[in-house]
């Protein structure tokens, strides 16, 4: 986290800035100096949302353990309006993999106004976080619970019957964007039961290598997110000895898997002009394009990283319409 943000958020509530403050200062005082966090301190800052049978916004929850030995769960979101052949969104929290989980604040009202706007019932999940975990943990307890609701949908509590698997999306921001991109690539080589993803929503995807970009160099400080932050939770989550350039990083880099055989479902790109992570987005959607994959980019050139977070923003409402509209697309097609 970075810069103060007053002068760029100017219809923000108090309550949305005093949130983003509270997390910026936990994340900023739980780093201790040997590479670790201090979860005490994180999770003092980061608040919590609980389940809410009864409908919130329009909006039921409901939390399912997967596995508890890895506390790995996930929260249901259903719309009260959707009663018919509605699609789901498996969704992944940003946080830098280091941050954050399904149940923090910021995630569970994003993941609500989401289910309102698309009338798509979303399963968002929690996931191991680095480093206590590195890679591939996080992408191993993703496509778990891809594998868990593609078996036992008809057995979980809320799980509503009109909710068709065979239009399933896979979105996630930050983080959550590129733990996104690696389970679709595991569903693209998995035969899925009842499940098909039809969709990728890579919401400004965390993604990054060795090479600084120009974005990375005109935004080295922010706004809210720095490059120093990012290199951070790179060495945090990638393999010990690993740099930047590893494929789970730097996904069409020196290193990377090739893509261009798999059956990759269309996919979404949603880009900040004020994110230093702007430059690595876009290599992210042009290399899916020269892999000959379906692929559409949408550019805010005055958003920041992780606006979409913030409800006040114009950013905001039409980053929720152009998502409806691509799902809506996507599942009329299929």
């Amino acid at each position: 986290m970075s810069k103060n943000t007053n002068s760029i958020l100017p219809d923000v509530s108090w309550k949305e800035r005093f949130y983003r403050f509270m997390i910026g200062f936990g994340v900023k005082f739980s780093r201790r100096c040997d590479g670790t966090i201090n979860r005490r301190i994180m999770n003092f800052f980061d608040f919590k949302a609980p389940p809410s049978k009864q409908p919130l916004d329009g909006v039921k929850s409901f939390d399912t353990m997967v596995d508890p030995t890895r506390n790995l769960w996930f929260r249901l979101y259903i719309p009260s309006t959707s009663t018919t052949n509605v699609p789901v969104i498996v969704y992944f929290h940003g946080g830098g993999f280091a941050y954050m989980s399904a149940g923090s604040v910021g995630c569970d009202n994003l993941c609500r106004r989401l289910s309102k706007q698309t009338g798509a019932v979303i399963i968002s999940v929690n996931y191991r976080l680095s480093p206590e975990y590195r890679y591939p943990c996080q992408y191993e307890d993703g496509f778990d619970v891809l594998k868990f609701i593609d078996i036992n949908n008809t057995n979980l509590e809320g799980f509503p019957l009109y909710a068709n698997l065979n239009q399933c999306f896979i979105a996630g921001d930050s983080a959550g964007g590129n733990l996104a991109h690696h389970v679709t690539v595991k569903a693209c080589e998995y035969e899925l039961r009842n499940m098909k993803v039809i969709g990728l929503i890579a919401i400004q995807p965390f993604f990054g290598g060795e090479e600084r970009t120009e974005s990375e160099i005109r935004l080295v400080d922010g706004p809210v997110l720095s490059v120093k932050g990012t290199d951070w939770l790179w060495n945090a989550f990638l393999p010990q000895g690993s740099d930047r350039d590893h494929p789970a990083s730097n996904i069409f880099g020196p290193k990377s898997v090739d893509i261009s055989r798999l059956k990759f479902p269309a996919t979404i790109v949603f880009v900040g002009g004020l994110d230093p992570l702007h430059d690595w987005q876009i290599r992210y959607y042009e290399g899916l394009k020269k892999c000959e994959k379906e692929a559409y980019l949408i550019e805010y050139p005055n958003a920041i990283h992780s606006f979409y977070g913030v409800p006040g923003l114009p950013e905001t409402g039409l980053f929720m319409g152009n998502v409806k509209d691509f799902i809506q697309k996507q599942s009329a097609n299929k």
